[in-house]
């Protein structure tokens, strides 16, 4: 039984278990095995393991019926157990009620007793401290103070509480019977009153926190409290300022102070918020009139940045003072304090940031035209000026003689990076000194002012001098100066777009200023952009119109091909000038419409001559250039309408009978009948009868 017991040893696999069993049978292994397999022997073991293993079955239930038993009859002892702990329990319960009742009884009795007890112990003390108060108010009225407290200095604080009651006191009695003996509690009343205060004062110069508190606990009945406080507030001041940084020294006198207060005073908010309006009317109030006041007639500039500077570190020391105790409102606290400094000097903040920004941006634009040695030319208005302007705007003509600028723009990077510099610091003032509800307002009265000195003044002058520069299209020589008029003011402009946008818009980005301002921004660019697009299509003209005089003075009837390469119309530098005066798609725009004349004008002369098969060659030999030129626009219908011309010049070269063929082909074959027709008409064999039937 003992070997069958271990093979039931965990973990049990029952086809490992029969393995076993046989392994373990002599002749029970495989017939390969050391012995022969025996498969009647491996079956009497089997049977007899059987046996043994009901056996064993057996004796297991029958010790699982004795614990099932055994468990069964300990868990009624148990729940007897219990239920007699639960009686014991609720009796203990009883006791343990009637005790609180009884308790609760006896308190209440105690409590009525000392009811009884204080009633009558309360009389009895007011009784034993009126005859006290009695006793020292006799020494008064008899004019001798004999008793020790009011003779000995170390039983002040005894001396000052029976003195606060007795003057209290002495305030009810009639003045024409006590008025002696009311004047001396009073004489009394001071004095004791100044000598805590001295007492006060000195325990604070020697630090002691403990004393101080005492005394002050002692003051706070009399009236001279609030001297006490001053006379605190004052010597806590001594020796704080002693460098230059005023709002520094004043947040590391405060840090110390706080502490302090805490412990000597009973209400440290009260202390601590007269400390710093204290300060804040006298130290802070001082330094930043000596500041402005010594610049503020003199040196505008340097007003401005001073009012701006004091302004910031004011609001910022009022920040870091948010973190004390200075009772409910502190924020409305601090902000009061702070007007009260600065109201003065805000009033009037715009007026002057203005009048500052205007005079400053002035003298900026006239030193430049002075180093340029230029004469500001005045831009009058009037019905006249502004009938010559639409008329211009109109017909595209230049009204009055042109210029010559010699190269020079008049526009200045310098100049526009300064004028957006000292706005920008307007900005940045006008935002810190503004009052809320007014600084849209005062932001956009800001930006009309850059407006009227960078955009008026300056950029729309230049193109003003620009325009006036610009040769007729009938020159000889094309000038290309506006497209460095063009490029500069788009840099500029590019510049002033981001500070509208980094600078304005966060002022008024929530205000109904807005509108205004992007109205406003849009007019001025709508302005700029007329009289850019007038000045390049000025421009442009001029390209072709000395095109158009190189063609008629270098090209003969009978020769189509230019004699040197100088003669070439649109040439790479030209190209590139117009790619760098602009960006995005002015660029193509711009050199859509100069590709387009350039065609429309080789188109027109070509059509002047009549041509035999070797003029048709020419012709296309000088084409092929003009095509070669085209490809530097880089602009695809540009190149096209090149293409194009190039394959009707095949026309005047081709043999009659490839005419209509040709005129089939790829690119000939959506054009207009009659401009195939014109082409043709230029061949000099056009007018036999059988190039027109040909053709027909």
């Amino acid at each position: 039984m003992s070997t069958t017991a271990q093979l039931f040893e965990e973990p049990f696999d029952a086809d490992e278990y029969i393995e076993r069993l046989a392994w373990r049978t002599p002749g029970g292994g495989s017939k390969g095995g050391a012995e022969a397999f025996d498969p009647k022997r491996l079956l009497e073991e089997f049977e007899n393991h059987i046996e043994e293993l009901k056996h064993l079955d057996e004796k297991i239930q029958r010790r699982v019926e004795k614990l099932e038993h055994q468990c069964h009859r300990e868990a009624k002892e148990f729940a007897h157990k219990v239920q007699d702990l639960q009686r014991s329990n609720q009796v203990a319960f009883q006791h343990f009620q009637e005790l609180d009742e009884h308790i609760s009884y006896v308190a209440t009795k105690v409590c009525h007793l000392g009811d009884q007890l204080e009633g009558v112990n309360t009389p009895r003390q007011r009784a034993v401290e009126a005859q006290r108060l009695m006793t020292y108010f006799n020494e008064f009225l008899d004019g001798e103070l004999r008793s020790d407290v009011f003779n000995n200095p170390e039983k002040i604080k005894e001396a000052a509480d029976i003195i606060q009651k007795l003057h209290l006191i002495a305030q009810e009695l009639p003045f024409d019977r006590f008025a002696d003996v009311k004047a001396k509690i009073a004489s009394k009343y001071h004095d004791l009153e100044r000598q805590l205060i001295q007492e006060f004062t000195a325990a604070q110069r020697r630090g002691e926190i403990g004393r101080m508190r005492e005394v002050a606990a002692v003051l706070l009945h009399f009236k001279g409290y609030a001297h006490c406080v001053d006379v605190y507030i004052k010597q806590c001041q001594e020796g704080a300022y002693m460098r230059s940084d005023v709002f520094e020294d004043t947040a590391l006198l405060c840090q110390r102070v706080n502490k302090q207060v805490g412990e000597v005073f009973q209400s440290p908010e009260t202390v601590m918020a007269k400390l710093i309006q204290n300060i804040f009317e006298n130290k802070l109030q001082a330094h930043v009139k000596e500041k402005l006041d010594e610049t503020r007639h003199s040196d505008v500039e340097q007003y401005l940045k001073n009012l701006y500077d004091l302004y910031t570190r004011t609001t910022a020391l009022a920040s870091k003072l948010t973190e004390f105790n200075l009772g409910s409102d502190k924020h409305t606290f601090l902000s009061k304090l702070i007007k009260n400094i600065f109201s003065t000097y805000l009033e009037s903040y715009i007026e002057m940031e203005k009048d500052y920004l205007r005079t400053r941006s002035a003298m900026i634009l006239q030193r430049y035209y002075d180093s340029k040695n230029h004469q500001k030319r005045p831009q009058g208005g009037g019905s006249i000026q502004e009938l010559k302007e639409r008329f211009r705007q109109r017909t595209n003509l230049p009204l009055g003689p042109s210029i010559d600028t010699h190269g020079e723009t008049f526009l200045s990077q310098e100049v526009v990076v300064n004028l957006l510099q000292e706005t920008r610091h307007a900005f940045e003032r006008c935002n810190r000194l503004s009052d809320p509800s007014d600084l849209p307002k005062n932001a956009f009265s800001i930006f009309l002012l850059l407006v009227e000195h960078l955009c008026v003044d300056h950029i729309d002058y230049a193109l003003e001098i620009g325009l006036s520069a610009i040769p007729s299209p009938d020159a000889k020589n094309a000038n290309l100066y506006f497209l460095d008029v063009v490029q500069q003011a788009n840099t500029i402009f590019h510049l002033f777009d981001k500070q509208f946008n980094d600078h304005l818009m966060p002022l008024i980005s929530s205000s109904p200023k807005l509108t205004e301002c992007l109205h406003k921004k849009k007019e001025v660019i709508e302005q700029m952009e007329v009289k850019l697009d007038t000045g390049i299509d000025r421009t442009l003209n001029c390209m072709v119109g000395q095109m158009k005089h190189i063609l008629a003075t270098e090209q003969k009837k009978t020769d189509f091909r230019p004699e040197d390469e100088n003669n070439v119309m649109i040439q790479c530098t030209a190209v590139e000038r117009v790619r760098k005066s602009m960006d995005g798609k002015n660029v193509d725009t711009v050199l859509t419409e100069l590709g387009v004349r350039f065609h429309r004008l080789i188109h027109e002369h070509l059509q002047q001559y009549s041509y035999s098969s070797m003029g048709g060659m020419l012709a296309i030999c000088d084409v092929a250039d003009y095509r070669k030129s085209a490809k530097d626009f880089r602009v695809p219908l540009v190149l096209q309408l090149f293409d194009t011309l190039h394959a009707l010049c095949n026309l005047l070269v081709v043999a009659p009978d490839n005419l209509k063929q040709v005129c089939s082909g790829e690119q000939l074959t959506n054009l207009d009948r009659n401009l195939l027709h014109a082409f043709v008409q230029l061949r000099v064999d056009y007018r036999q009868a059988r190039l027109g039937r040909h053709f027909s």
